[in-house]
């Protein structure tokens, strides 16, 4: 899979995580008919933007984004349906071109810890796969573990 086609997916699956989510809380806030949306869609959407994350980090690194195209890709998965709009815009820019990886075996060789982390992901897709999945599952179960935000008690 191309860094473009990674990508687009993740941004596309996070806008519609995000609009599951936002169901979810219209049928949790606006009908009070359950939460069963947000807890469900919620945890979807929470794993999908952490997923959308570290694929936006290995495709920064491996198209050689600028700070700010990296920085606006990962603030853009924070509002609603951004992300799609982020990616358009990136690709527009022309920092979306790859039609493969530039780490990826027989081509460039990785100069910074970041770069070989990349190459070593693209020289073992399956097992980057797995990695990513238990840093995700990882991260959600400390977060799920830690609970959400408590409401300031001032007053």
């Amino acid at each position: 899979m191309t860094p473009r086609a990674l990508f687009r997916r993740f941004a596309f699956a996070e806008m519609v995580t995000w609009a599951l989510l936002i169901l979810g809380m219209v049928l949790k806030y606006v009908t009070k008919t359950t939460d069963l949306g947000v807890k469900v869609f919620g945890l979807a959407h929470g794993v999908v933007f952490l997923g959308y994350v570290l694929v936006t980090l290995a495709v920064w690194v491996n198209q050689r984004w600028p700070l700010r195209t990296a920085a606006l890709a990962l603030a853009a998965a924070v509002p609603p349906f951004l992300t799609v709009w982020a990616e358009h815009r990136i690709e527009r820019q022309g920092l979306l071109d790859a039609d493969d990886w530039r780490l990826g075996r027989g081509r460039e060789t990785p100069q910074s810890l970041p770069e070989r982390v990349v190459a070593w992901a693209i020289a073992r897709p399956a097992l980057a796969v797995v990695t990513g999945v238990v840093a995700v599952t990882a991260t959600t179960a400390v977060l799920l573990w830690i609970g959400p935000p408590v409401p300031s008690q001032r007053g």
